[in-house]
């Protein structure tokens, strides 16, 4: 096995436009669906390549992966024909225009919070917060994320990764009670990463090993599916103070290279405020309670 595996770029080029184009169908874009019957869901090539207005054999040869040469008008009218987001359309970007002169891969330095970051993190004690790494990492948090989501400094640092609790600890199953939505979400995090930095062994690694240890990892995977990390709500389930529904903001940090912050939040007044609240006022004694049951 290579020790130092890293993504196909032609591959996921290929497979991240042969999935935009079978989630549209024909009505979706004012095409009749008039003519031969469809053997598979979704636009056919050379539908898409009218709408983009380029020609079949083009973008034949960019859904097979070869990207080189194409101009950055022709991904914008290809954006536009997939409807892709903002997101997607910066995905596609990284993936048919690397940059023509690639250096060799120098594995990044180990990721460092700084400690003016940290005392932030203390002063925020009414809301559970945390600093994430672009692979999902989890580099330091406060004592209401603690609190909240268990004790994460008892895990050995390689499991403080969101995408490996997510996957392969039953816990976090239990704790969200939308799961499969945070579990769609994560992948779509790390396929935006990759699409970014697919020289990099240790994403690799991760995507590896989770496809190898989670039948559900490896499915949302195949569905080529990228996000930014932004804000939304999350709804947990917590084995002291019961059903909480807690708004998040990611922050990033434009200092730090993938780094960002993560802050949860209740509406005030409301139960989900109280809980957060009562997790907050039994201090230690509900931190040791929620890591040992969380």
């Amino acid at each position: 096995m290579d020790d130092n595996p890293t993504l196909d770029r032609r591959a996921e080029l290929s497979e991240f436009l042969r999935t935009r184009r079978a989630r549209l169908k024909p009505e979706d874009v004012g095409i009749a669906s008039i003519g031969r019957a469809r053997r598979v869901p979704g636009l056919r090539r050379e539908e898409l390549a009218q709408l983009a207005g380029v020609s079949v054999a083009y973008y034949t040869r960019l859904e097979q992966g070869n990207g080189r040469n194409v101009s950055a008008e022709v991904l914008d009218a290809i954006a536009r024909a997939l409807r892709l987001s903002d997101a997607e359309q910066a995905h596609l970007t990284h993936l048919a225009k690397p940059k023509q002169q690639r250096r060799r891969y120098r594995a990044p330095k180990r990721q460092q919070v700084r400690p003016a970051l940290r005392q932030l993190l203390d002063t925020m004690d009414g809301v559970p917060a945390y600093i994430g790494g672009a692979r999902s990492e989890i580099l330091a948090w406060n004592s209401m994320a603690v609190a909240l989501f268990g004790d994460w400094g008892a895990l050995p640092p390689a499991e403080r990764n969101w995408a490996r609790l997510t996957f392969l600890n039953p816990d976090y199953r239990e704790l969200f009670q939308e799961w499969e939505s945070k579990a769609s979400d994560m992948v779509s995090y790390l396929r935006l990463y990759a699409g970014q930095n697919p020289d990099d062994p240790e994403l690799s690694a991760l995507v590896g090993e989770l496809s190898v240890k989670s039948d559900e990892f490896r499915r949302l995977w195949a569905t080529h599916d990228v996000k930014e990390k932004g804000h939304g709500v999350k709804r947990m389930r917590h084995p002291l103070v019961g059903e909480l529904t807690l708004s998040y903001e990611t922050l990033h940090l434009p200092d730090d290279a993938g780094q960002f912050l993560s802050v949860y939040h209740a509406e005030p007044g409301s139960p989900s405020a109280e809980a957060l609240r009562l997790l907050a006022s039994w201090g230690a004694d509900a931190l040791r309670a929620g890591a040992a049951e969380v």
